[in-house]
């Protein structure tokens, strides 16, 4: 009988304890909410920065470079990588600014246009590593510099803010 009744104040020490305990968590702290994003934000725009140098062209040609494919079966794959890599990270929209994500979103349909235009203009029996070529040419072309390093620029500016 004595043990049942340790037993039961035991239990109901127990129940206060955790009571109490979450009452502090929901309790708002002085001068802020007891659950900050800031953390959730910074890791966002952390894989926001890795997706863009993930699918910027010269670091996505590194990579999926095969040899022995033809042009159009690494057009597929190059199309392939990037719609995966922007996929998987497409939740992170949810803790960045719209204008962050517009920017990561627009750079990964730029790049799939370059590459479809490039492609398109390879004869039937180019390789895969004649549609790479043609797409680094490409890139070293461009006056303004790469849309991924503008991209990042951005990104790390609105993850510095975060971090005041």
């Amino acid at each position: 009988m004595i043990n049942l009744i340790i037993a039961l104040i035991a239990l109901l020490v127990s129940f206060y304890t955790f009571y109490l305990v979450n009452q502090q968590r929901k309790t708002p702290k002085p001068g802020g909410d007891s659950f900050s994003t800031r953390p959730l934000q910074l890791q966002a725009y952390e894989r926001l920065v890795m997706l863009t140098e993930r699918i910027s062209l010269p670091n996505l040609v590194s990579r999926a470079n095969q040899p022995g494919m033809n042009a159009r079966e690494m057009h597929v794959l190059l199309l392939e990588t990037i719609k995966q890599e922007y996929e998987y990270n497409a939740t992170q929209q949810i803790y960045v600014s719209p204008v962050s994500w517009e920017a990561v979103r627009n750079l990964k349909e730029q790049n799939m246009l370059i590459i479809n235009q490039i492609a398109a203009t390879l004869p039937a029996e180019a390789t895969g590593l004649d549609l790479n070529k043609r797409l680094l040419e490409f890139i070293m072309t461009q006056k303004k510099g790469a849309m991924h390093n503008i991209v990042l620029e951005a990104l790390n500016y609105e993850a510095k803010k975060i971090m005041k």
